[in-house]
């Protein structure tokens, strides 16, 4: 069974936001000077923030944060944000793999931008919802 894709839009804005939450103000994450000057093809999204887009979609299929029971991922390429009004999509979707005696459901997770993977081995657990 496959679950409803989600949507998030990433903006600039965001993402400082997001280092304003977490302290993370790597130049990498508002900086294209610095981001390309390192190697990178312009100003990319913080890994973590990325993955807590993530959760917010799994929290949503499963219908209450504390029903995540478990939840892991690996940082497969970064989700780079243009310097416009629109920013970029991370766009999650989830295929149940196993629905478990204990009322568990394992989802395999694939998150993308741009039409590329950039989360690999992302995987949950949640508790199967009543």
């Amino acid at each position: 069974m496959e679950l409803p894709t989600q949507t998030f839009r990433v903006t600039r804005a965001d993402l400082v936001r997001y280092a304003g939450a977490s302290g993370d103000f790597n130049p990498i994450h508002w900086s294209d000077r610095v981001a390309t000057g390192v190697g990178l093809p312009g100003v990319i999204a913080h890994g973590m923030f990325t993955m807590a887009l993530v959760g917010r979609a799994l929290t949503g299929w499963a219908g209450a944060p504390d029903a995540v029971v478990d939840y892991n991922v690996r940082f497969a390429r970064p989700v780079v944000v243009p310097d416009d009004d629109q920013g970029t999509e991370i766009e999650v979707s989830a295929v149940v793999r196993e629905v478990t005696e204990e009322g568990l459901t394992r989802l395999d997770v694939t998150a993308t931008c741009q039409g590329e993977k950039v989360l690999s081995q992302a995987r949950a657990t949640v508790r199967t919802p009543a």
